[in-house]
């Protein structure tokens, strides 16, 4: 694999014929993800407040170095950096002008280190939410959310990424707008969520309202999943709530790396790599296809897992008692589906 990596959406044209992951999911039994954009970019001088989707134009070399950094790591795909590229988040910086630039410029940058990476890697499209609430509770209506997601897709598109990559949604509608975009985009996409109250995300989905909906789709994606949240225990037990709902659909895995703490002014991150190389393992036994980590998880976080998934043999689904005594207990008892999980009790994390 990797000898035909410029000879379809390599060439930078975004177009989705290939379907590059659907050809890797068919060959592979997992594929591994990349880490933390946010976290990455501060440790490289990003300041709080200030747009990363900014950085595209204006430090284009330490994009390609985040992009680099999940590569040599051992990512199989990697996202772009413009999870707030849109005309929503970006007015909050006077920017709502420069979607479709900025959007292009990462997906550009992206395919850039991808095509010189000597294997097939995945660049995928990062679409975060708008940041706006949707009718009826709040102003957005779900045409506006389309378009809103339509603008940032094309604008991915002809940077050349090789999907759309929806995250940390939390709204079924906004979901579901982001679905319509990728089809008026002609983009194949994948779609995470992220659960962080009792299982439920904070509009209220359950992991089964999710993979109920995502069938209901008239252009389901490719693969779905979970990402955020938490910690990495309560997600693994979101992806069981998925298989639990009889999904037949690729599983993405994207948890942090730990809890976040306030140290020192910044947000920091505990998990260990070993604790990630620990879920990692977890996570592919628990049946998801695409693994990565999302906040606090560094190239050496990536590293470890790589290493684990590739030396550790596959073993059984595991239960819910021993991910709580190798990742940490749960934060709530329930998993949102109505099925109480056992109370394991919160605990420090493992250091080895």
């Amino acid at each position: 694999m990797g000898a035909d990596s410029t000879t379809e959406t390599g060439t930078g044209s975004g177009r989705p014929g290939s379907d590059r992951l659907s050809r890797m999911l068919a060959s592979r039994d997992w594929l591994m993800a990349d880490g933390a954009t946010g976290t990455t970019l501060f440790n490289m001088g990003l300041s709080a407040g200030e747009a990363p989707e900014l950085w595209n134009s204006a430090e284009p070399d330490k994009i390609r170095a985040l992009y680099r950094g999940a590569v040599e790591a051992g990512s199989d795909l990697f996202l772009t950096n413009s999870f707030g590229g849109n005309a929503a988040r970006l007015k909050l910086h006077d920017a709502q002008g420069r979607v479709g630039e900025l959007n292009r410029i990462a997906a550009e940058l992206g395919r850039e280190v991808a095509d010189a990476a000597g294997r097939e890697i995945v660049v995928a499209g990062s679409m975060g939410p708008t940041g706006e609430i949707m009718e009826p509770m709040g102003a957005l209506t779900f045409e506006a959310a389309v378009e809103i997601f339509h603008e940032q897709a094309e604008g991915l598109k002809e940077g050349g990424v090789d999907l759309l990559w929806v995250e940390t949604i939390s709204d079924a509608n906004e979901y579901r707008a982001a679905a319509e975009a990728a089809r008026l985009a002609g983009m194949p996409w994948v779609g995470t969520m992220s659960f962080d109250t009792a299982g439920r995300t904070m509009m209220g989905v359950t992991s089964a309202d999710l993979a109920a909906l995502v069938e209901k789709l008239p252009n389901p994606p490719l693969a779905f999943g979970a990402n955020c949240g938490v910690g990495a225990a309560d997600l693994l037990r979101t992806v069981l709530g998925f298989l639990a709902a009889g999904t037949e659909r690729p599983l993405v895995a994207k948890g942090n790396a730990g809890i976040p703490k306030y140290v020192h002014g910044h947000i920091h991150y505990d998990g260990t790599p070993e604790l990630m190389a620990e879920y990692a393992v977890l996570a592919r036994d628990c049946g998801a296809r695409i693994i990565g980590g999302c906040c606090g998880t560094l190239p050496e976080h990536l590293t470890a897992m790589r290493a684990a998934l590739e030396n550790t043999p596959a073993g059984p689904r595991p239960t819910l008692e021993a991910i709580a005594e190798k990742l940490g207990g749960f934060s709530s008892a329930s998993d949102g589906t109505g099925e109480d999980a056992p109370a394991a009790p919160r605990r420090r994390r493992r250091r080895r």
